[in-house]
């Protein structure tokens, strides 16, 4: 018998046979789920939860996988659980596999379109001999009677297109009104939209926004080209601080992602660069110093201090972005020489500026931003995690490609894992590195030093040891996949610095782990990770698993509510001023917090 089954929030939809378990039907649709034990019903990865529709009863191993409250709420495992009509089913994101999560990462937050850029459509009677009117003022006429708005400024690149524009459509068009400026006139039809970008260390994503809706009609990712003067933030302040050429060379590499995110976006949505009317860029204080040209030096001098750190509206040529005639560039306000716009964009998008518990939110990335949210108060520290957790520096480290290993446990002696697409196992990703180590900590192969000790799976190559996680026979004589001890020393610091930001944050309020309400988990690495397994090696904190919300890329999200919302924009500003910063080398205990991170364990 045949039944339909509907697959949210990836919008997957088809038709699946009662005799074939709901993985299976969502395989079949194109949708990864995670599973580790094959469809035993082991390994408890595979959750979905049945919103509307009858399906076969909870197994043992279901009893056994998920909780009462889960099971009451509709939460099944795919892999047991048959359909008998017709099923909406939700898939949650931890249960997807990594390049679906991101496609369905990051919050769309509910908020009133209010953009600063508004477009209305004229229609101008042509000159004659009887009214001479000059264009620009016929435009500008027309505004105030039509819609009462005036203008008190025309761009200088609208006055220099605006007479054959005029003509070519008919006397009718569509003019983008910022702040009482004209800085863009189109042809009626055009739509208004708006470039929101989350410029990483790492990566750069972005969004394109219908500024009237405040839809996103298309987003995009891409590895931040300036990876080529080096991984980390210090490294690229040293490449710009020994020539002007290096700094311009990144200058140019951000901007080149920037416009390439653009132009992809606007091919994705059937729309062109110069449709896009507005944009805001959030990133942290050296890549936004890098983008803008602006000296670096004093990032990485004490007390390091940015150049600017209040809001910036830019033109967008002046930038070198070439997107509509006299359109701006916003980008948010810096708190402090390592935490950035991104991080005031983080805490708009998760809103605990105006939390009445203790929250603790995290931006993971390559630099690691932190805000503790003391019922409203907002204290913030910068960690500097390295790339470990990203798949550098790791022997078998990769990204998030087809064939990554991006879940596995240890069973017995031997290892249980899932690949992204399914493909042949080719590496480890950042949420498959952490499962590794988290796996050698819990089975006792790894002590609480991070020192590997014995297994089976144990062996000396090369001078050191290391955890053979696949070996040469399981890989058709290709090398073995394996977790060296200078792997784990690798993610013991990126561990630890985390670790070492969360405990300074909370002693300097007088709290402790058990006063935490929420732990909000975003970023790149931090929407992909097993929280369980973070919290295994002590990263995050001892807390039962509903404690911690993983919202994706919230920076970006930020980024949006303050391209579509001017309300947004002023919050970020506000935002900024609260933010008390604390640098992590004036803690009077670093040295023995830092110590103390660095041990393996919860």
């Amino acid at each position: 018998m045949l039944f339909r089954i509907d697959l949210e929030p990836v919008g997957r939809r088809g038709s699946c046979t009662s005799d074939a378990s709901l993985l299976e039907a969502a395989r079949q649709l194109g949708v990864d789920q995670v599973s580790l034990c094959g469809g035993k019903g082991t390994c408890g990865r595979c959750k979905l939860q049945v919103l509307t529709g009858r399906v076969s009863g909870a197994t043992p191993s279901e009893r056994k996988a998920l909780s009462s409250r889960e099971l009451e709420a509709g939460y099944r495992l795919a892999c047991q659980v048959y359909p008998l009509s017709d099923v909406k089913l939700f898939v949650p994101p931890e249960s997807l596999s990594t390049p679906q999560r991101t496609q369905v990462e990051g919050q769309e937050i509910a908020v009133a379109p209010d953009a600063l850029v508004r477009g209305y459509g004229v229609r101008l009677p042509p000159p004659s001999l009887e009214d001479l009117t000059a264009d620009a003022e016929r435009v500008t006429r027309a505004l105030e009677q039509q819609h009462g708005v005036p203008c008190s400024a025309v761009d200088l690149d609208v006055l220099r297109a605006v007479s054959p524009h005029l003509r070519s459509w008919n006397w009718h068009a569509l003019l983008s009104l910022r702040e009482g400026e004209c800085i863009a006139l189109h042809s009626p039809s055009t739509q208004q939209l708006g470039l929101a970008v989350d410029l990483g260390t790492t990566k750069v994503a972005g969004y394109l926004m219908d500024l009237y809706s405040g839809r996103t009609l298309a987003s995009m990712g891409l590895m931040n080209p300036q990876i080529a003067y080096g991984e980390d933030v210090i490294t690229r302040i040293q490449r710009a601080l020994e020539s002007h050429s290096e700094s311009e060379g990144m200058q140019k590499l951000a901007l080149q992602a920037v416009t390439e995110l653009a132009t992809g976006l606007c091919a994705e949505a059937d729309a062109i660069p110069n449709d896009i009317v507005d944009a805001v860029v959030v990133g942290n204080t050296a890549m936004h110093h890098l983008l803008l040209g602006l000296p670096v030096q004093q990032l990485v001098l004490a007390p390091y201090v940015p150049a600017v750190s209040s809001a910036l509206d830019i033109k967008a040529r002046d930038m070198g972005l070439h997107i509509a005639a006299g359109a701006y560039v916003h980008l948010l306000p810096n708190i402090a020489g390592y935490v950035g716009a991104d991080h005031v964009a983080m805490i708009l998008a998760t809103r605990v500026w105006n939390a009445d518990t203790v929250v603790l939110a995290l931006d993971i990335g390559t630099n690691t931003e932190i805000c503790l949210s003391n019922h409203g108060r907002m204290t913030s520290v910068s960690c500097a995690s390295g790339p470990a957790f990203e798949g550098a520096h790791i022997k078998h480290g990769m990204r998030a490609a087809a064939g990554a290993i991006e879940n596995l446990r240890l069973v017995d002696e031997g290892v249980e894992y899932h690949t992204v697409a399914g493909a042949p196992p080719a590496g480890l990703c950042g949420s498959g590195i952490l499962d590794a180590l988290a796996q050698l900590c819990l089975h006792g192969v790894v002590d609480m030093t991070g020192r590997i000790g014995q297994h089976p799976r144990v062996r000396e190559h090369d001078g050191q040891r290391e955890f053979v996680l696949l070996g040469e026979a399981d890989r058709d004589g290709r090398p073995a996949i394996t977790i060296t001890q200078k792997d784990v020393r690798e993610l013991q610091l990126a561990k630890g610095a985390i670790r070492t930001g969360i405990q300074a944050l909370l002693e300097a309020d007088g709290l402790s782990d058990d006063n935490i309400d929420e732990v909000i988990i975003a970023g790149a690495f931090g929407s992909y990770i097993d929280v369980s397994s973070a919290i295994a090696i002590g990263m995050l904190p001892s807390l039962p698993l509903e404690h911690f919300r993983q919202v994706g890329n919230a920076a970006g999200t930020g980024a949006r509510l303050a391209l579509i919302s001017r309300e947004q924009r002023a919050r970020a500003a506000d935002v900024a001023q609260r933010v008390r910063y604390i640098e992590l080398a004036s803690v009077p205990n670093f040295q023995e917090l830092f110590s103390r991170s660095m041990c393996l364990g919860e």
